[in-house]
């Protein structure tokens, strides 16, 4: 089971229609055209097609799967007392005095441009049930970092 927000649930469905209603004819169409140009047993582009449309047929395959196994985090339960999944945490690295921000999310909705880090990276499950104040030194693979948990919430 994963849990996730609504927003990248909604994501990853929208995601899934574009792949298989935009994606998937392509594909087709690539190896249909493939197929015209004659024999198959020398023909590259045929086995391209095919092969674009096994890593297509995989990835949709793996987006429902998620989405089977995915459970909705209501945010109107959780907490800002401790850090969980769905946390925006904001804390102050000790060493450089450097602010960061980051929300604590599944792994499919992680994407750091937003700031959205996945809760299996080592800095959130160094964060994970700790409250605001509390110092943390997290295991990062340049070194340790101690962290300061300066504000959370959802």
């Amino acid at each position: 089971m994963a849990y996730m927000s609504q927003e990248g649930y909604d994501n990853l469905v929208a995601e899934l229609q574009r792949l298989e209603a935009v994606e998937r004819p392509k594909a087709s169409a690539a190896i249909a055209e493939a197929r015209d140009k004659g024999d198959l047993s020398e023909n590259s582009e045929y086995d391209a097609a095919k092969e674009v449309q096994a890593k297509l047929e995989s990835k949709i395959n793996q987006m429902k799967r998620q989405l089977a196994e995915a459970k909705i985090v209501d945010t109107s339960r959780l907490s800002t007392d401790a850090v969980q999944i769905m946390s925006k945490v904001e804390m102050t690295n000790m060493a450089n005095n450097a602010k960061m921000t980051y929300t604590i999310v599944s792994e499919s909705e992680a994407n750091l441009r937003e700031g959205k880090i996945s809760i299996t990276t080592p800095i959130a499950q160094g964060l994970l049930n700790h409250k605001v104040g509390d110092e943390v030194e997290v295991a990062i693979p340049s070194g340790k970092i101690k962290l300061r948990i300066d504000n959370i919430s959802i």
